[in-house]
């Protein structure tokens, strides 16, 4: 039973993660060739989630009942995940890719590693080793593109993180991830609804079909299945384990930009992967072993 349990986590938080490194890729081709407004973009992707989360629950769930237990999100997750999903693409405008990425992933493993002490977990060192040996492979790969950010963009982007280790934690407590999931996200409705009335008073709505078009995948895919499925993951995962695994998003973006847009292998992302990797290793098996071996010498 174990072992099926480590299996489900690892599959769903690999499908999890590739999801955001897609995401974020989406995020970019939409925000970056200004194929539509930050404003327009965040409520098309979170409204494509409402839709596609809305369809699968209703066809596993709602329509013929489920085993597990039903939940409706909450009314915090939903906040944290509107204010992570308006800032993040409010900050990416005046933010490089590198500069975001380092400040958005920071700010949730800062997050999510602060709570968790606040909680009473005590980690130990080979934890804290993983936790500086992620981040540090992590920093390297965004190294050469860092630039210096916009004070505006900084903030909206630490809000960004912030919000989503929130969001994250609340996901660790979840039974029923789809059923929770899909109520998050229709939750966000009322701020939806606020947010769209204000940039219709500003007028600052500029819309395309290509941005569109990005904006639904990456709110109905990358988005809506995708944190579903990362809130399944949450299950086997503990708070730092699941705050470092997401230094992987990065670098499997820059591996999908290897595959799928005929980017050159790099030395630099060969060592970040091994040192995201090597430090995500230590951090996942480390207290096992660790405990395992106090044990025996008890």
């Amino acid at each position: 039973m174990n072992l099926r349990l480590h299996l489900s986590t690892i599959l769903y938080t690999t499908f999890a993660l590739v999801a955001f490194a897609g995401n974020s890729v989406l995020c970019r081709l939409a925000l970056g060739e200004e194929a539509l407004d930050a404003g327009s973009f965040t409520l098309i992707r979170l409204f494509s989630g409402i839709v596609v989360l809305l369809l699968l629950w209703y066809l596993t769930q709602g329509r013929r009942g489920s085993d597990e237990p039903h939940r409706q999100g909450s009314w915090l997750a939903a906040t944290m995940l509107f204010v992570y999903a308006l800032g993040f693409s409010y900050a990416y405008i005046s933010l490089d890719t590198g500069t975001g990425a380092l400040i958005l992933f920071g700010a949730v493993q800062i997050t999510m590693v602060l709570v968790s002490l606040f909680r009473g977990t005590r980690l130990l060192i080979v934890e804290w080793l993983g936790l500086v040996l992620a981040f540090f492979g992590f920093v390297y790969l965004m190294l050469p593109v860092l630039n210096t950010p916009s004070l505006w963009g900084f903030i909206l982007m630490t809000l960004a993180g912030i919000a989503w280790g929130v969001y994250t934690l609340i996901g660790r407590g979840s039974v029923n991830p789809l059923s929770d999931t899909h109520y998050n996200f229709l939750k966000t409705l009322p701020l939806m609804i606020a947010t769209l009335v204000i940039l219709l008073l500003l007028g600052d709505i500029s819309l395309s079909v290509d941005g569109v078009i990005l904006a639904m995948v990456s709110g109905g895919v990358a988005s809506g299945i995708g944190y579903a499925v990362w809130y399944r993951a949450l299950r086997g995962l503990s708070a730092v384990q699941a705050a470092a695994l997401q230094l992987l998003v990065p670098v499997i973006a820059a591996a999908g930009g290897v595959l799928f847009a005929d980017e050159v292998i790099t030395l630099r992302l060969m060592i970040s992967a091994l040192l995201v990797l090597g430090g995500i290793l230590l951090i996942v098996i480390g207290r096992y072993y660790v405990i395992q071996r106090q044990l025996r010498q008890v």
